[in-house]
């Protein structure tokens, strides 16, 4: 069965003004929906791996066939990336997590403002398009990281369940090259409701981005 378009939990102008209506119509309509059209085209005559999901394709690109292997990685992380993007952001949102994940950001990091700082770095310092993470490690511990392209922590054995897209298509109709600004924008817009929910998930091993 071919990979779909998830349908977006929001209008495309709900999360103004932090993210224009015109940058999530081309984010969604553009880039998310080619990502999934490739996937599906680079997995037409495989239809074993067809019936596995795209988070699993994921964490075992080493048994993707070498000639789509690149395809799969790229546009399956995409998909991935993105189905998850979507649901950690919510109109009226920001704020603080509430309950463990707080708890341990608060351990790990010192604070939540630490947290944030960190996360901000993260993302201004990855060179190119990417993504930055938060993710439990391998270790078991929260960790902040930073992906290039549509790579994903899961193909490293790690675990995430927060993030924010810092490729340009995802900012620069409203923010230009001020990545920083988009980055602090971001923050109003996140549904920490979403990420505690994929952050127990994460603990234990078993995240399912895509609906």
């Amino acid at each position: 069965m071919a990979y779909q378009l998830p349908p977006l939990p929001y209008a495309l102008d709900a999360l103004e003004p932090h993210i224009n209506t015109m940058t999530m119509d081309c984010h969604y309509n553009g880039h998310h929906k080619a990502y999934v059209q490739n996937l599906n085209k680079a997995l037409a005559d495989y239809p074993d791996f067809q019936r596995k999901r795209p988070e699993e394709l994921l964490m075992a690109l080493d048994s993707i066939p070498q000639n789509i292997r690149t395809a799969v990685r790229n546009n399956g992380g995409g998909h991935v990336n993105h189905s998850f993007f979507w649901r950690i952001m919510a109109p009226n949102a920001g704020g603080k997590p509430t309950g463990k994940l707080y708890e341990d950001i608060l351990s790990q990091f010192g604070s939540f403002e630490a947290f944030q700082e960190k996360f901000e770095a993260a993302g201004l310092a990855r060179f190119g398009s990417g993504w930055v993470w938060l993710v439990v490690n391998k270790e078991g511990k929260l960790e902040v990281l930073s992906t290039p392209n549509q790579d994903n922590p899961l193909s490293d054995g790690n675990q995430p369940f927060f993030g924010c897209d810092v490729w340009e298509h995802a900012y620069y109709l409203k923010y230009q090259f001020r990545r920083g600004e988009w980055l602090k924008a971001f923050w109003n817009v996140v549904n920490w409701k979403a990420v505690e929910e994929f952050y127990s998930q994460a603990l234990a091993k078993n995240l399912s981005f895509c609906p």
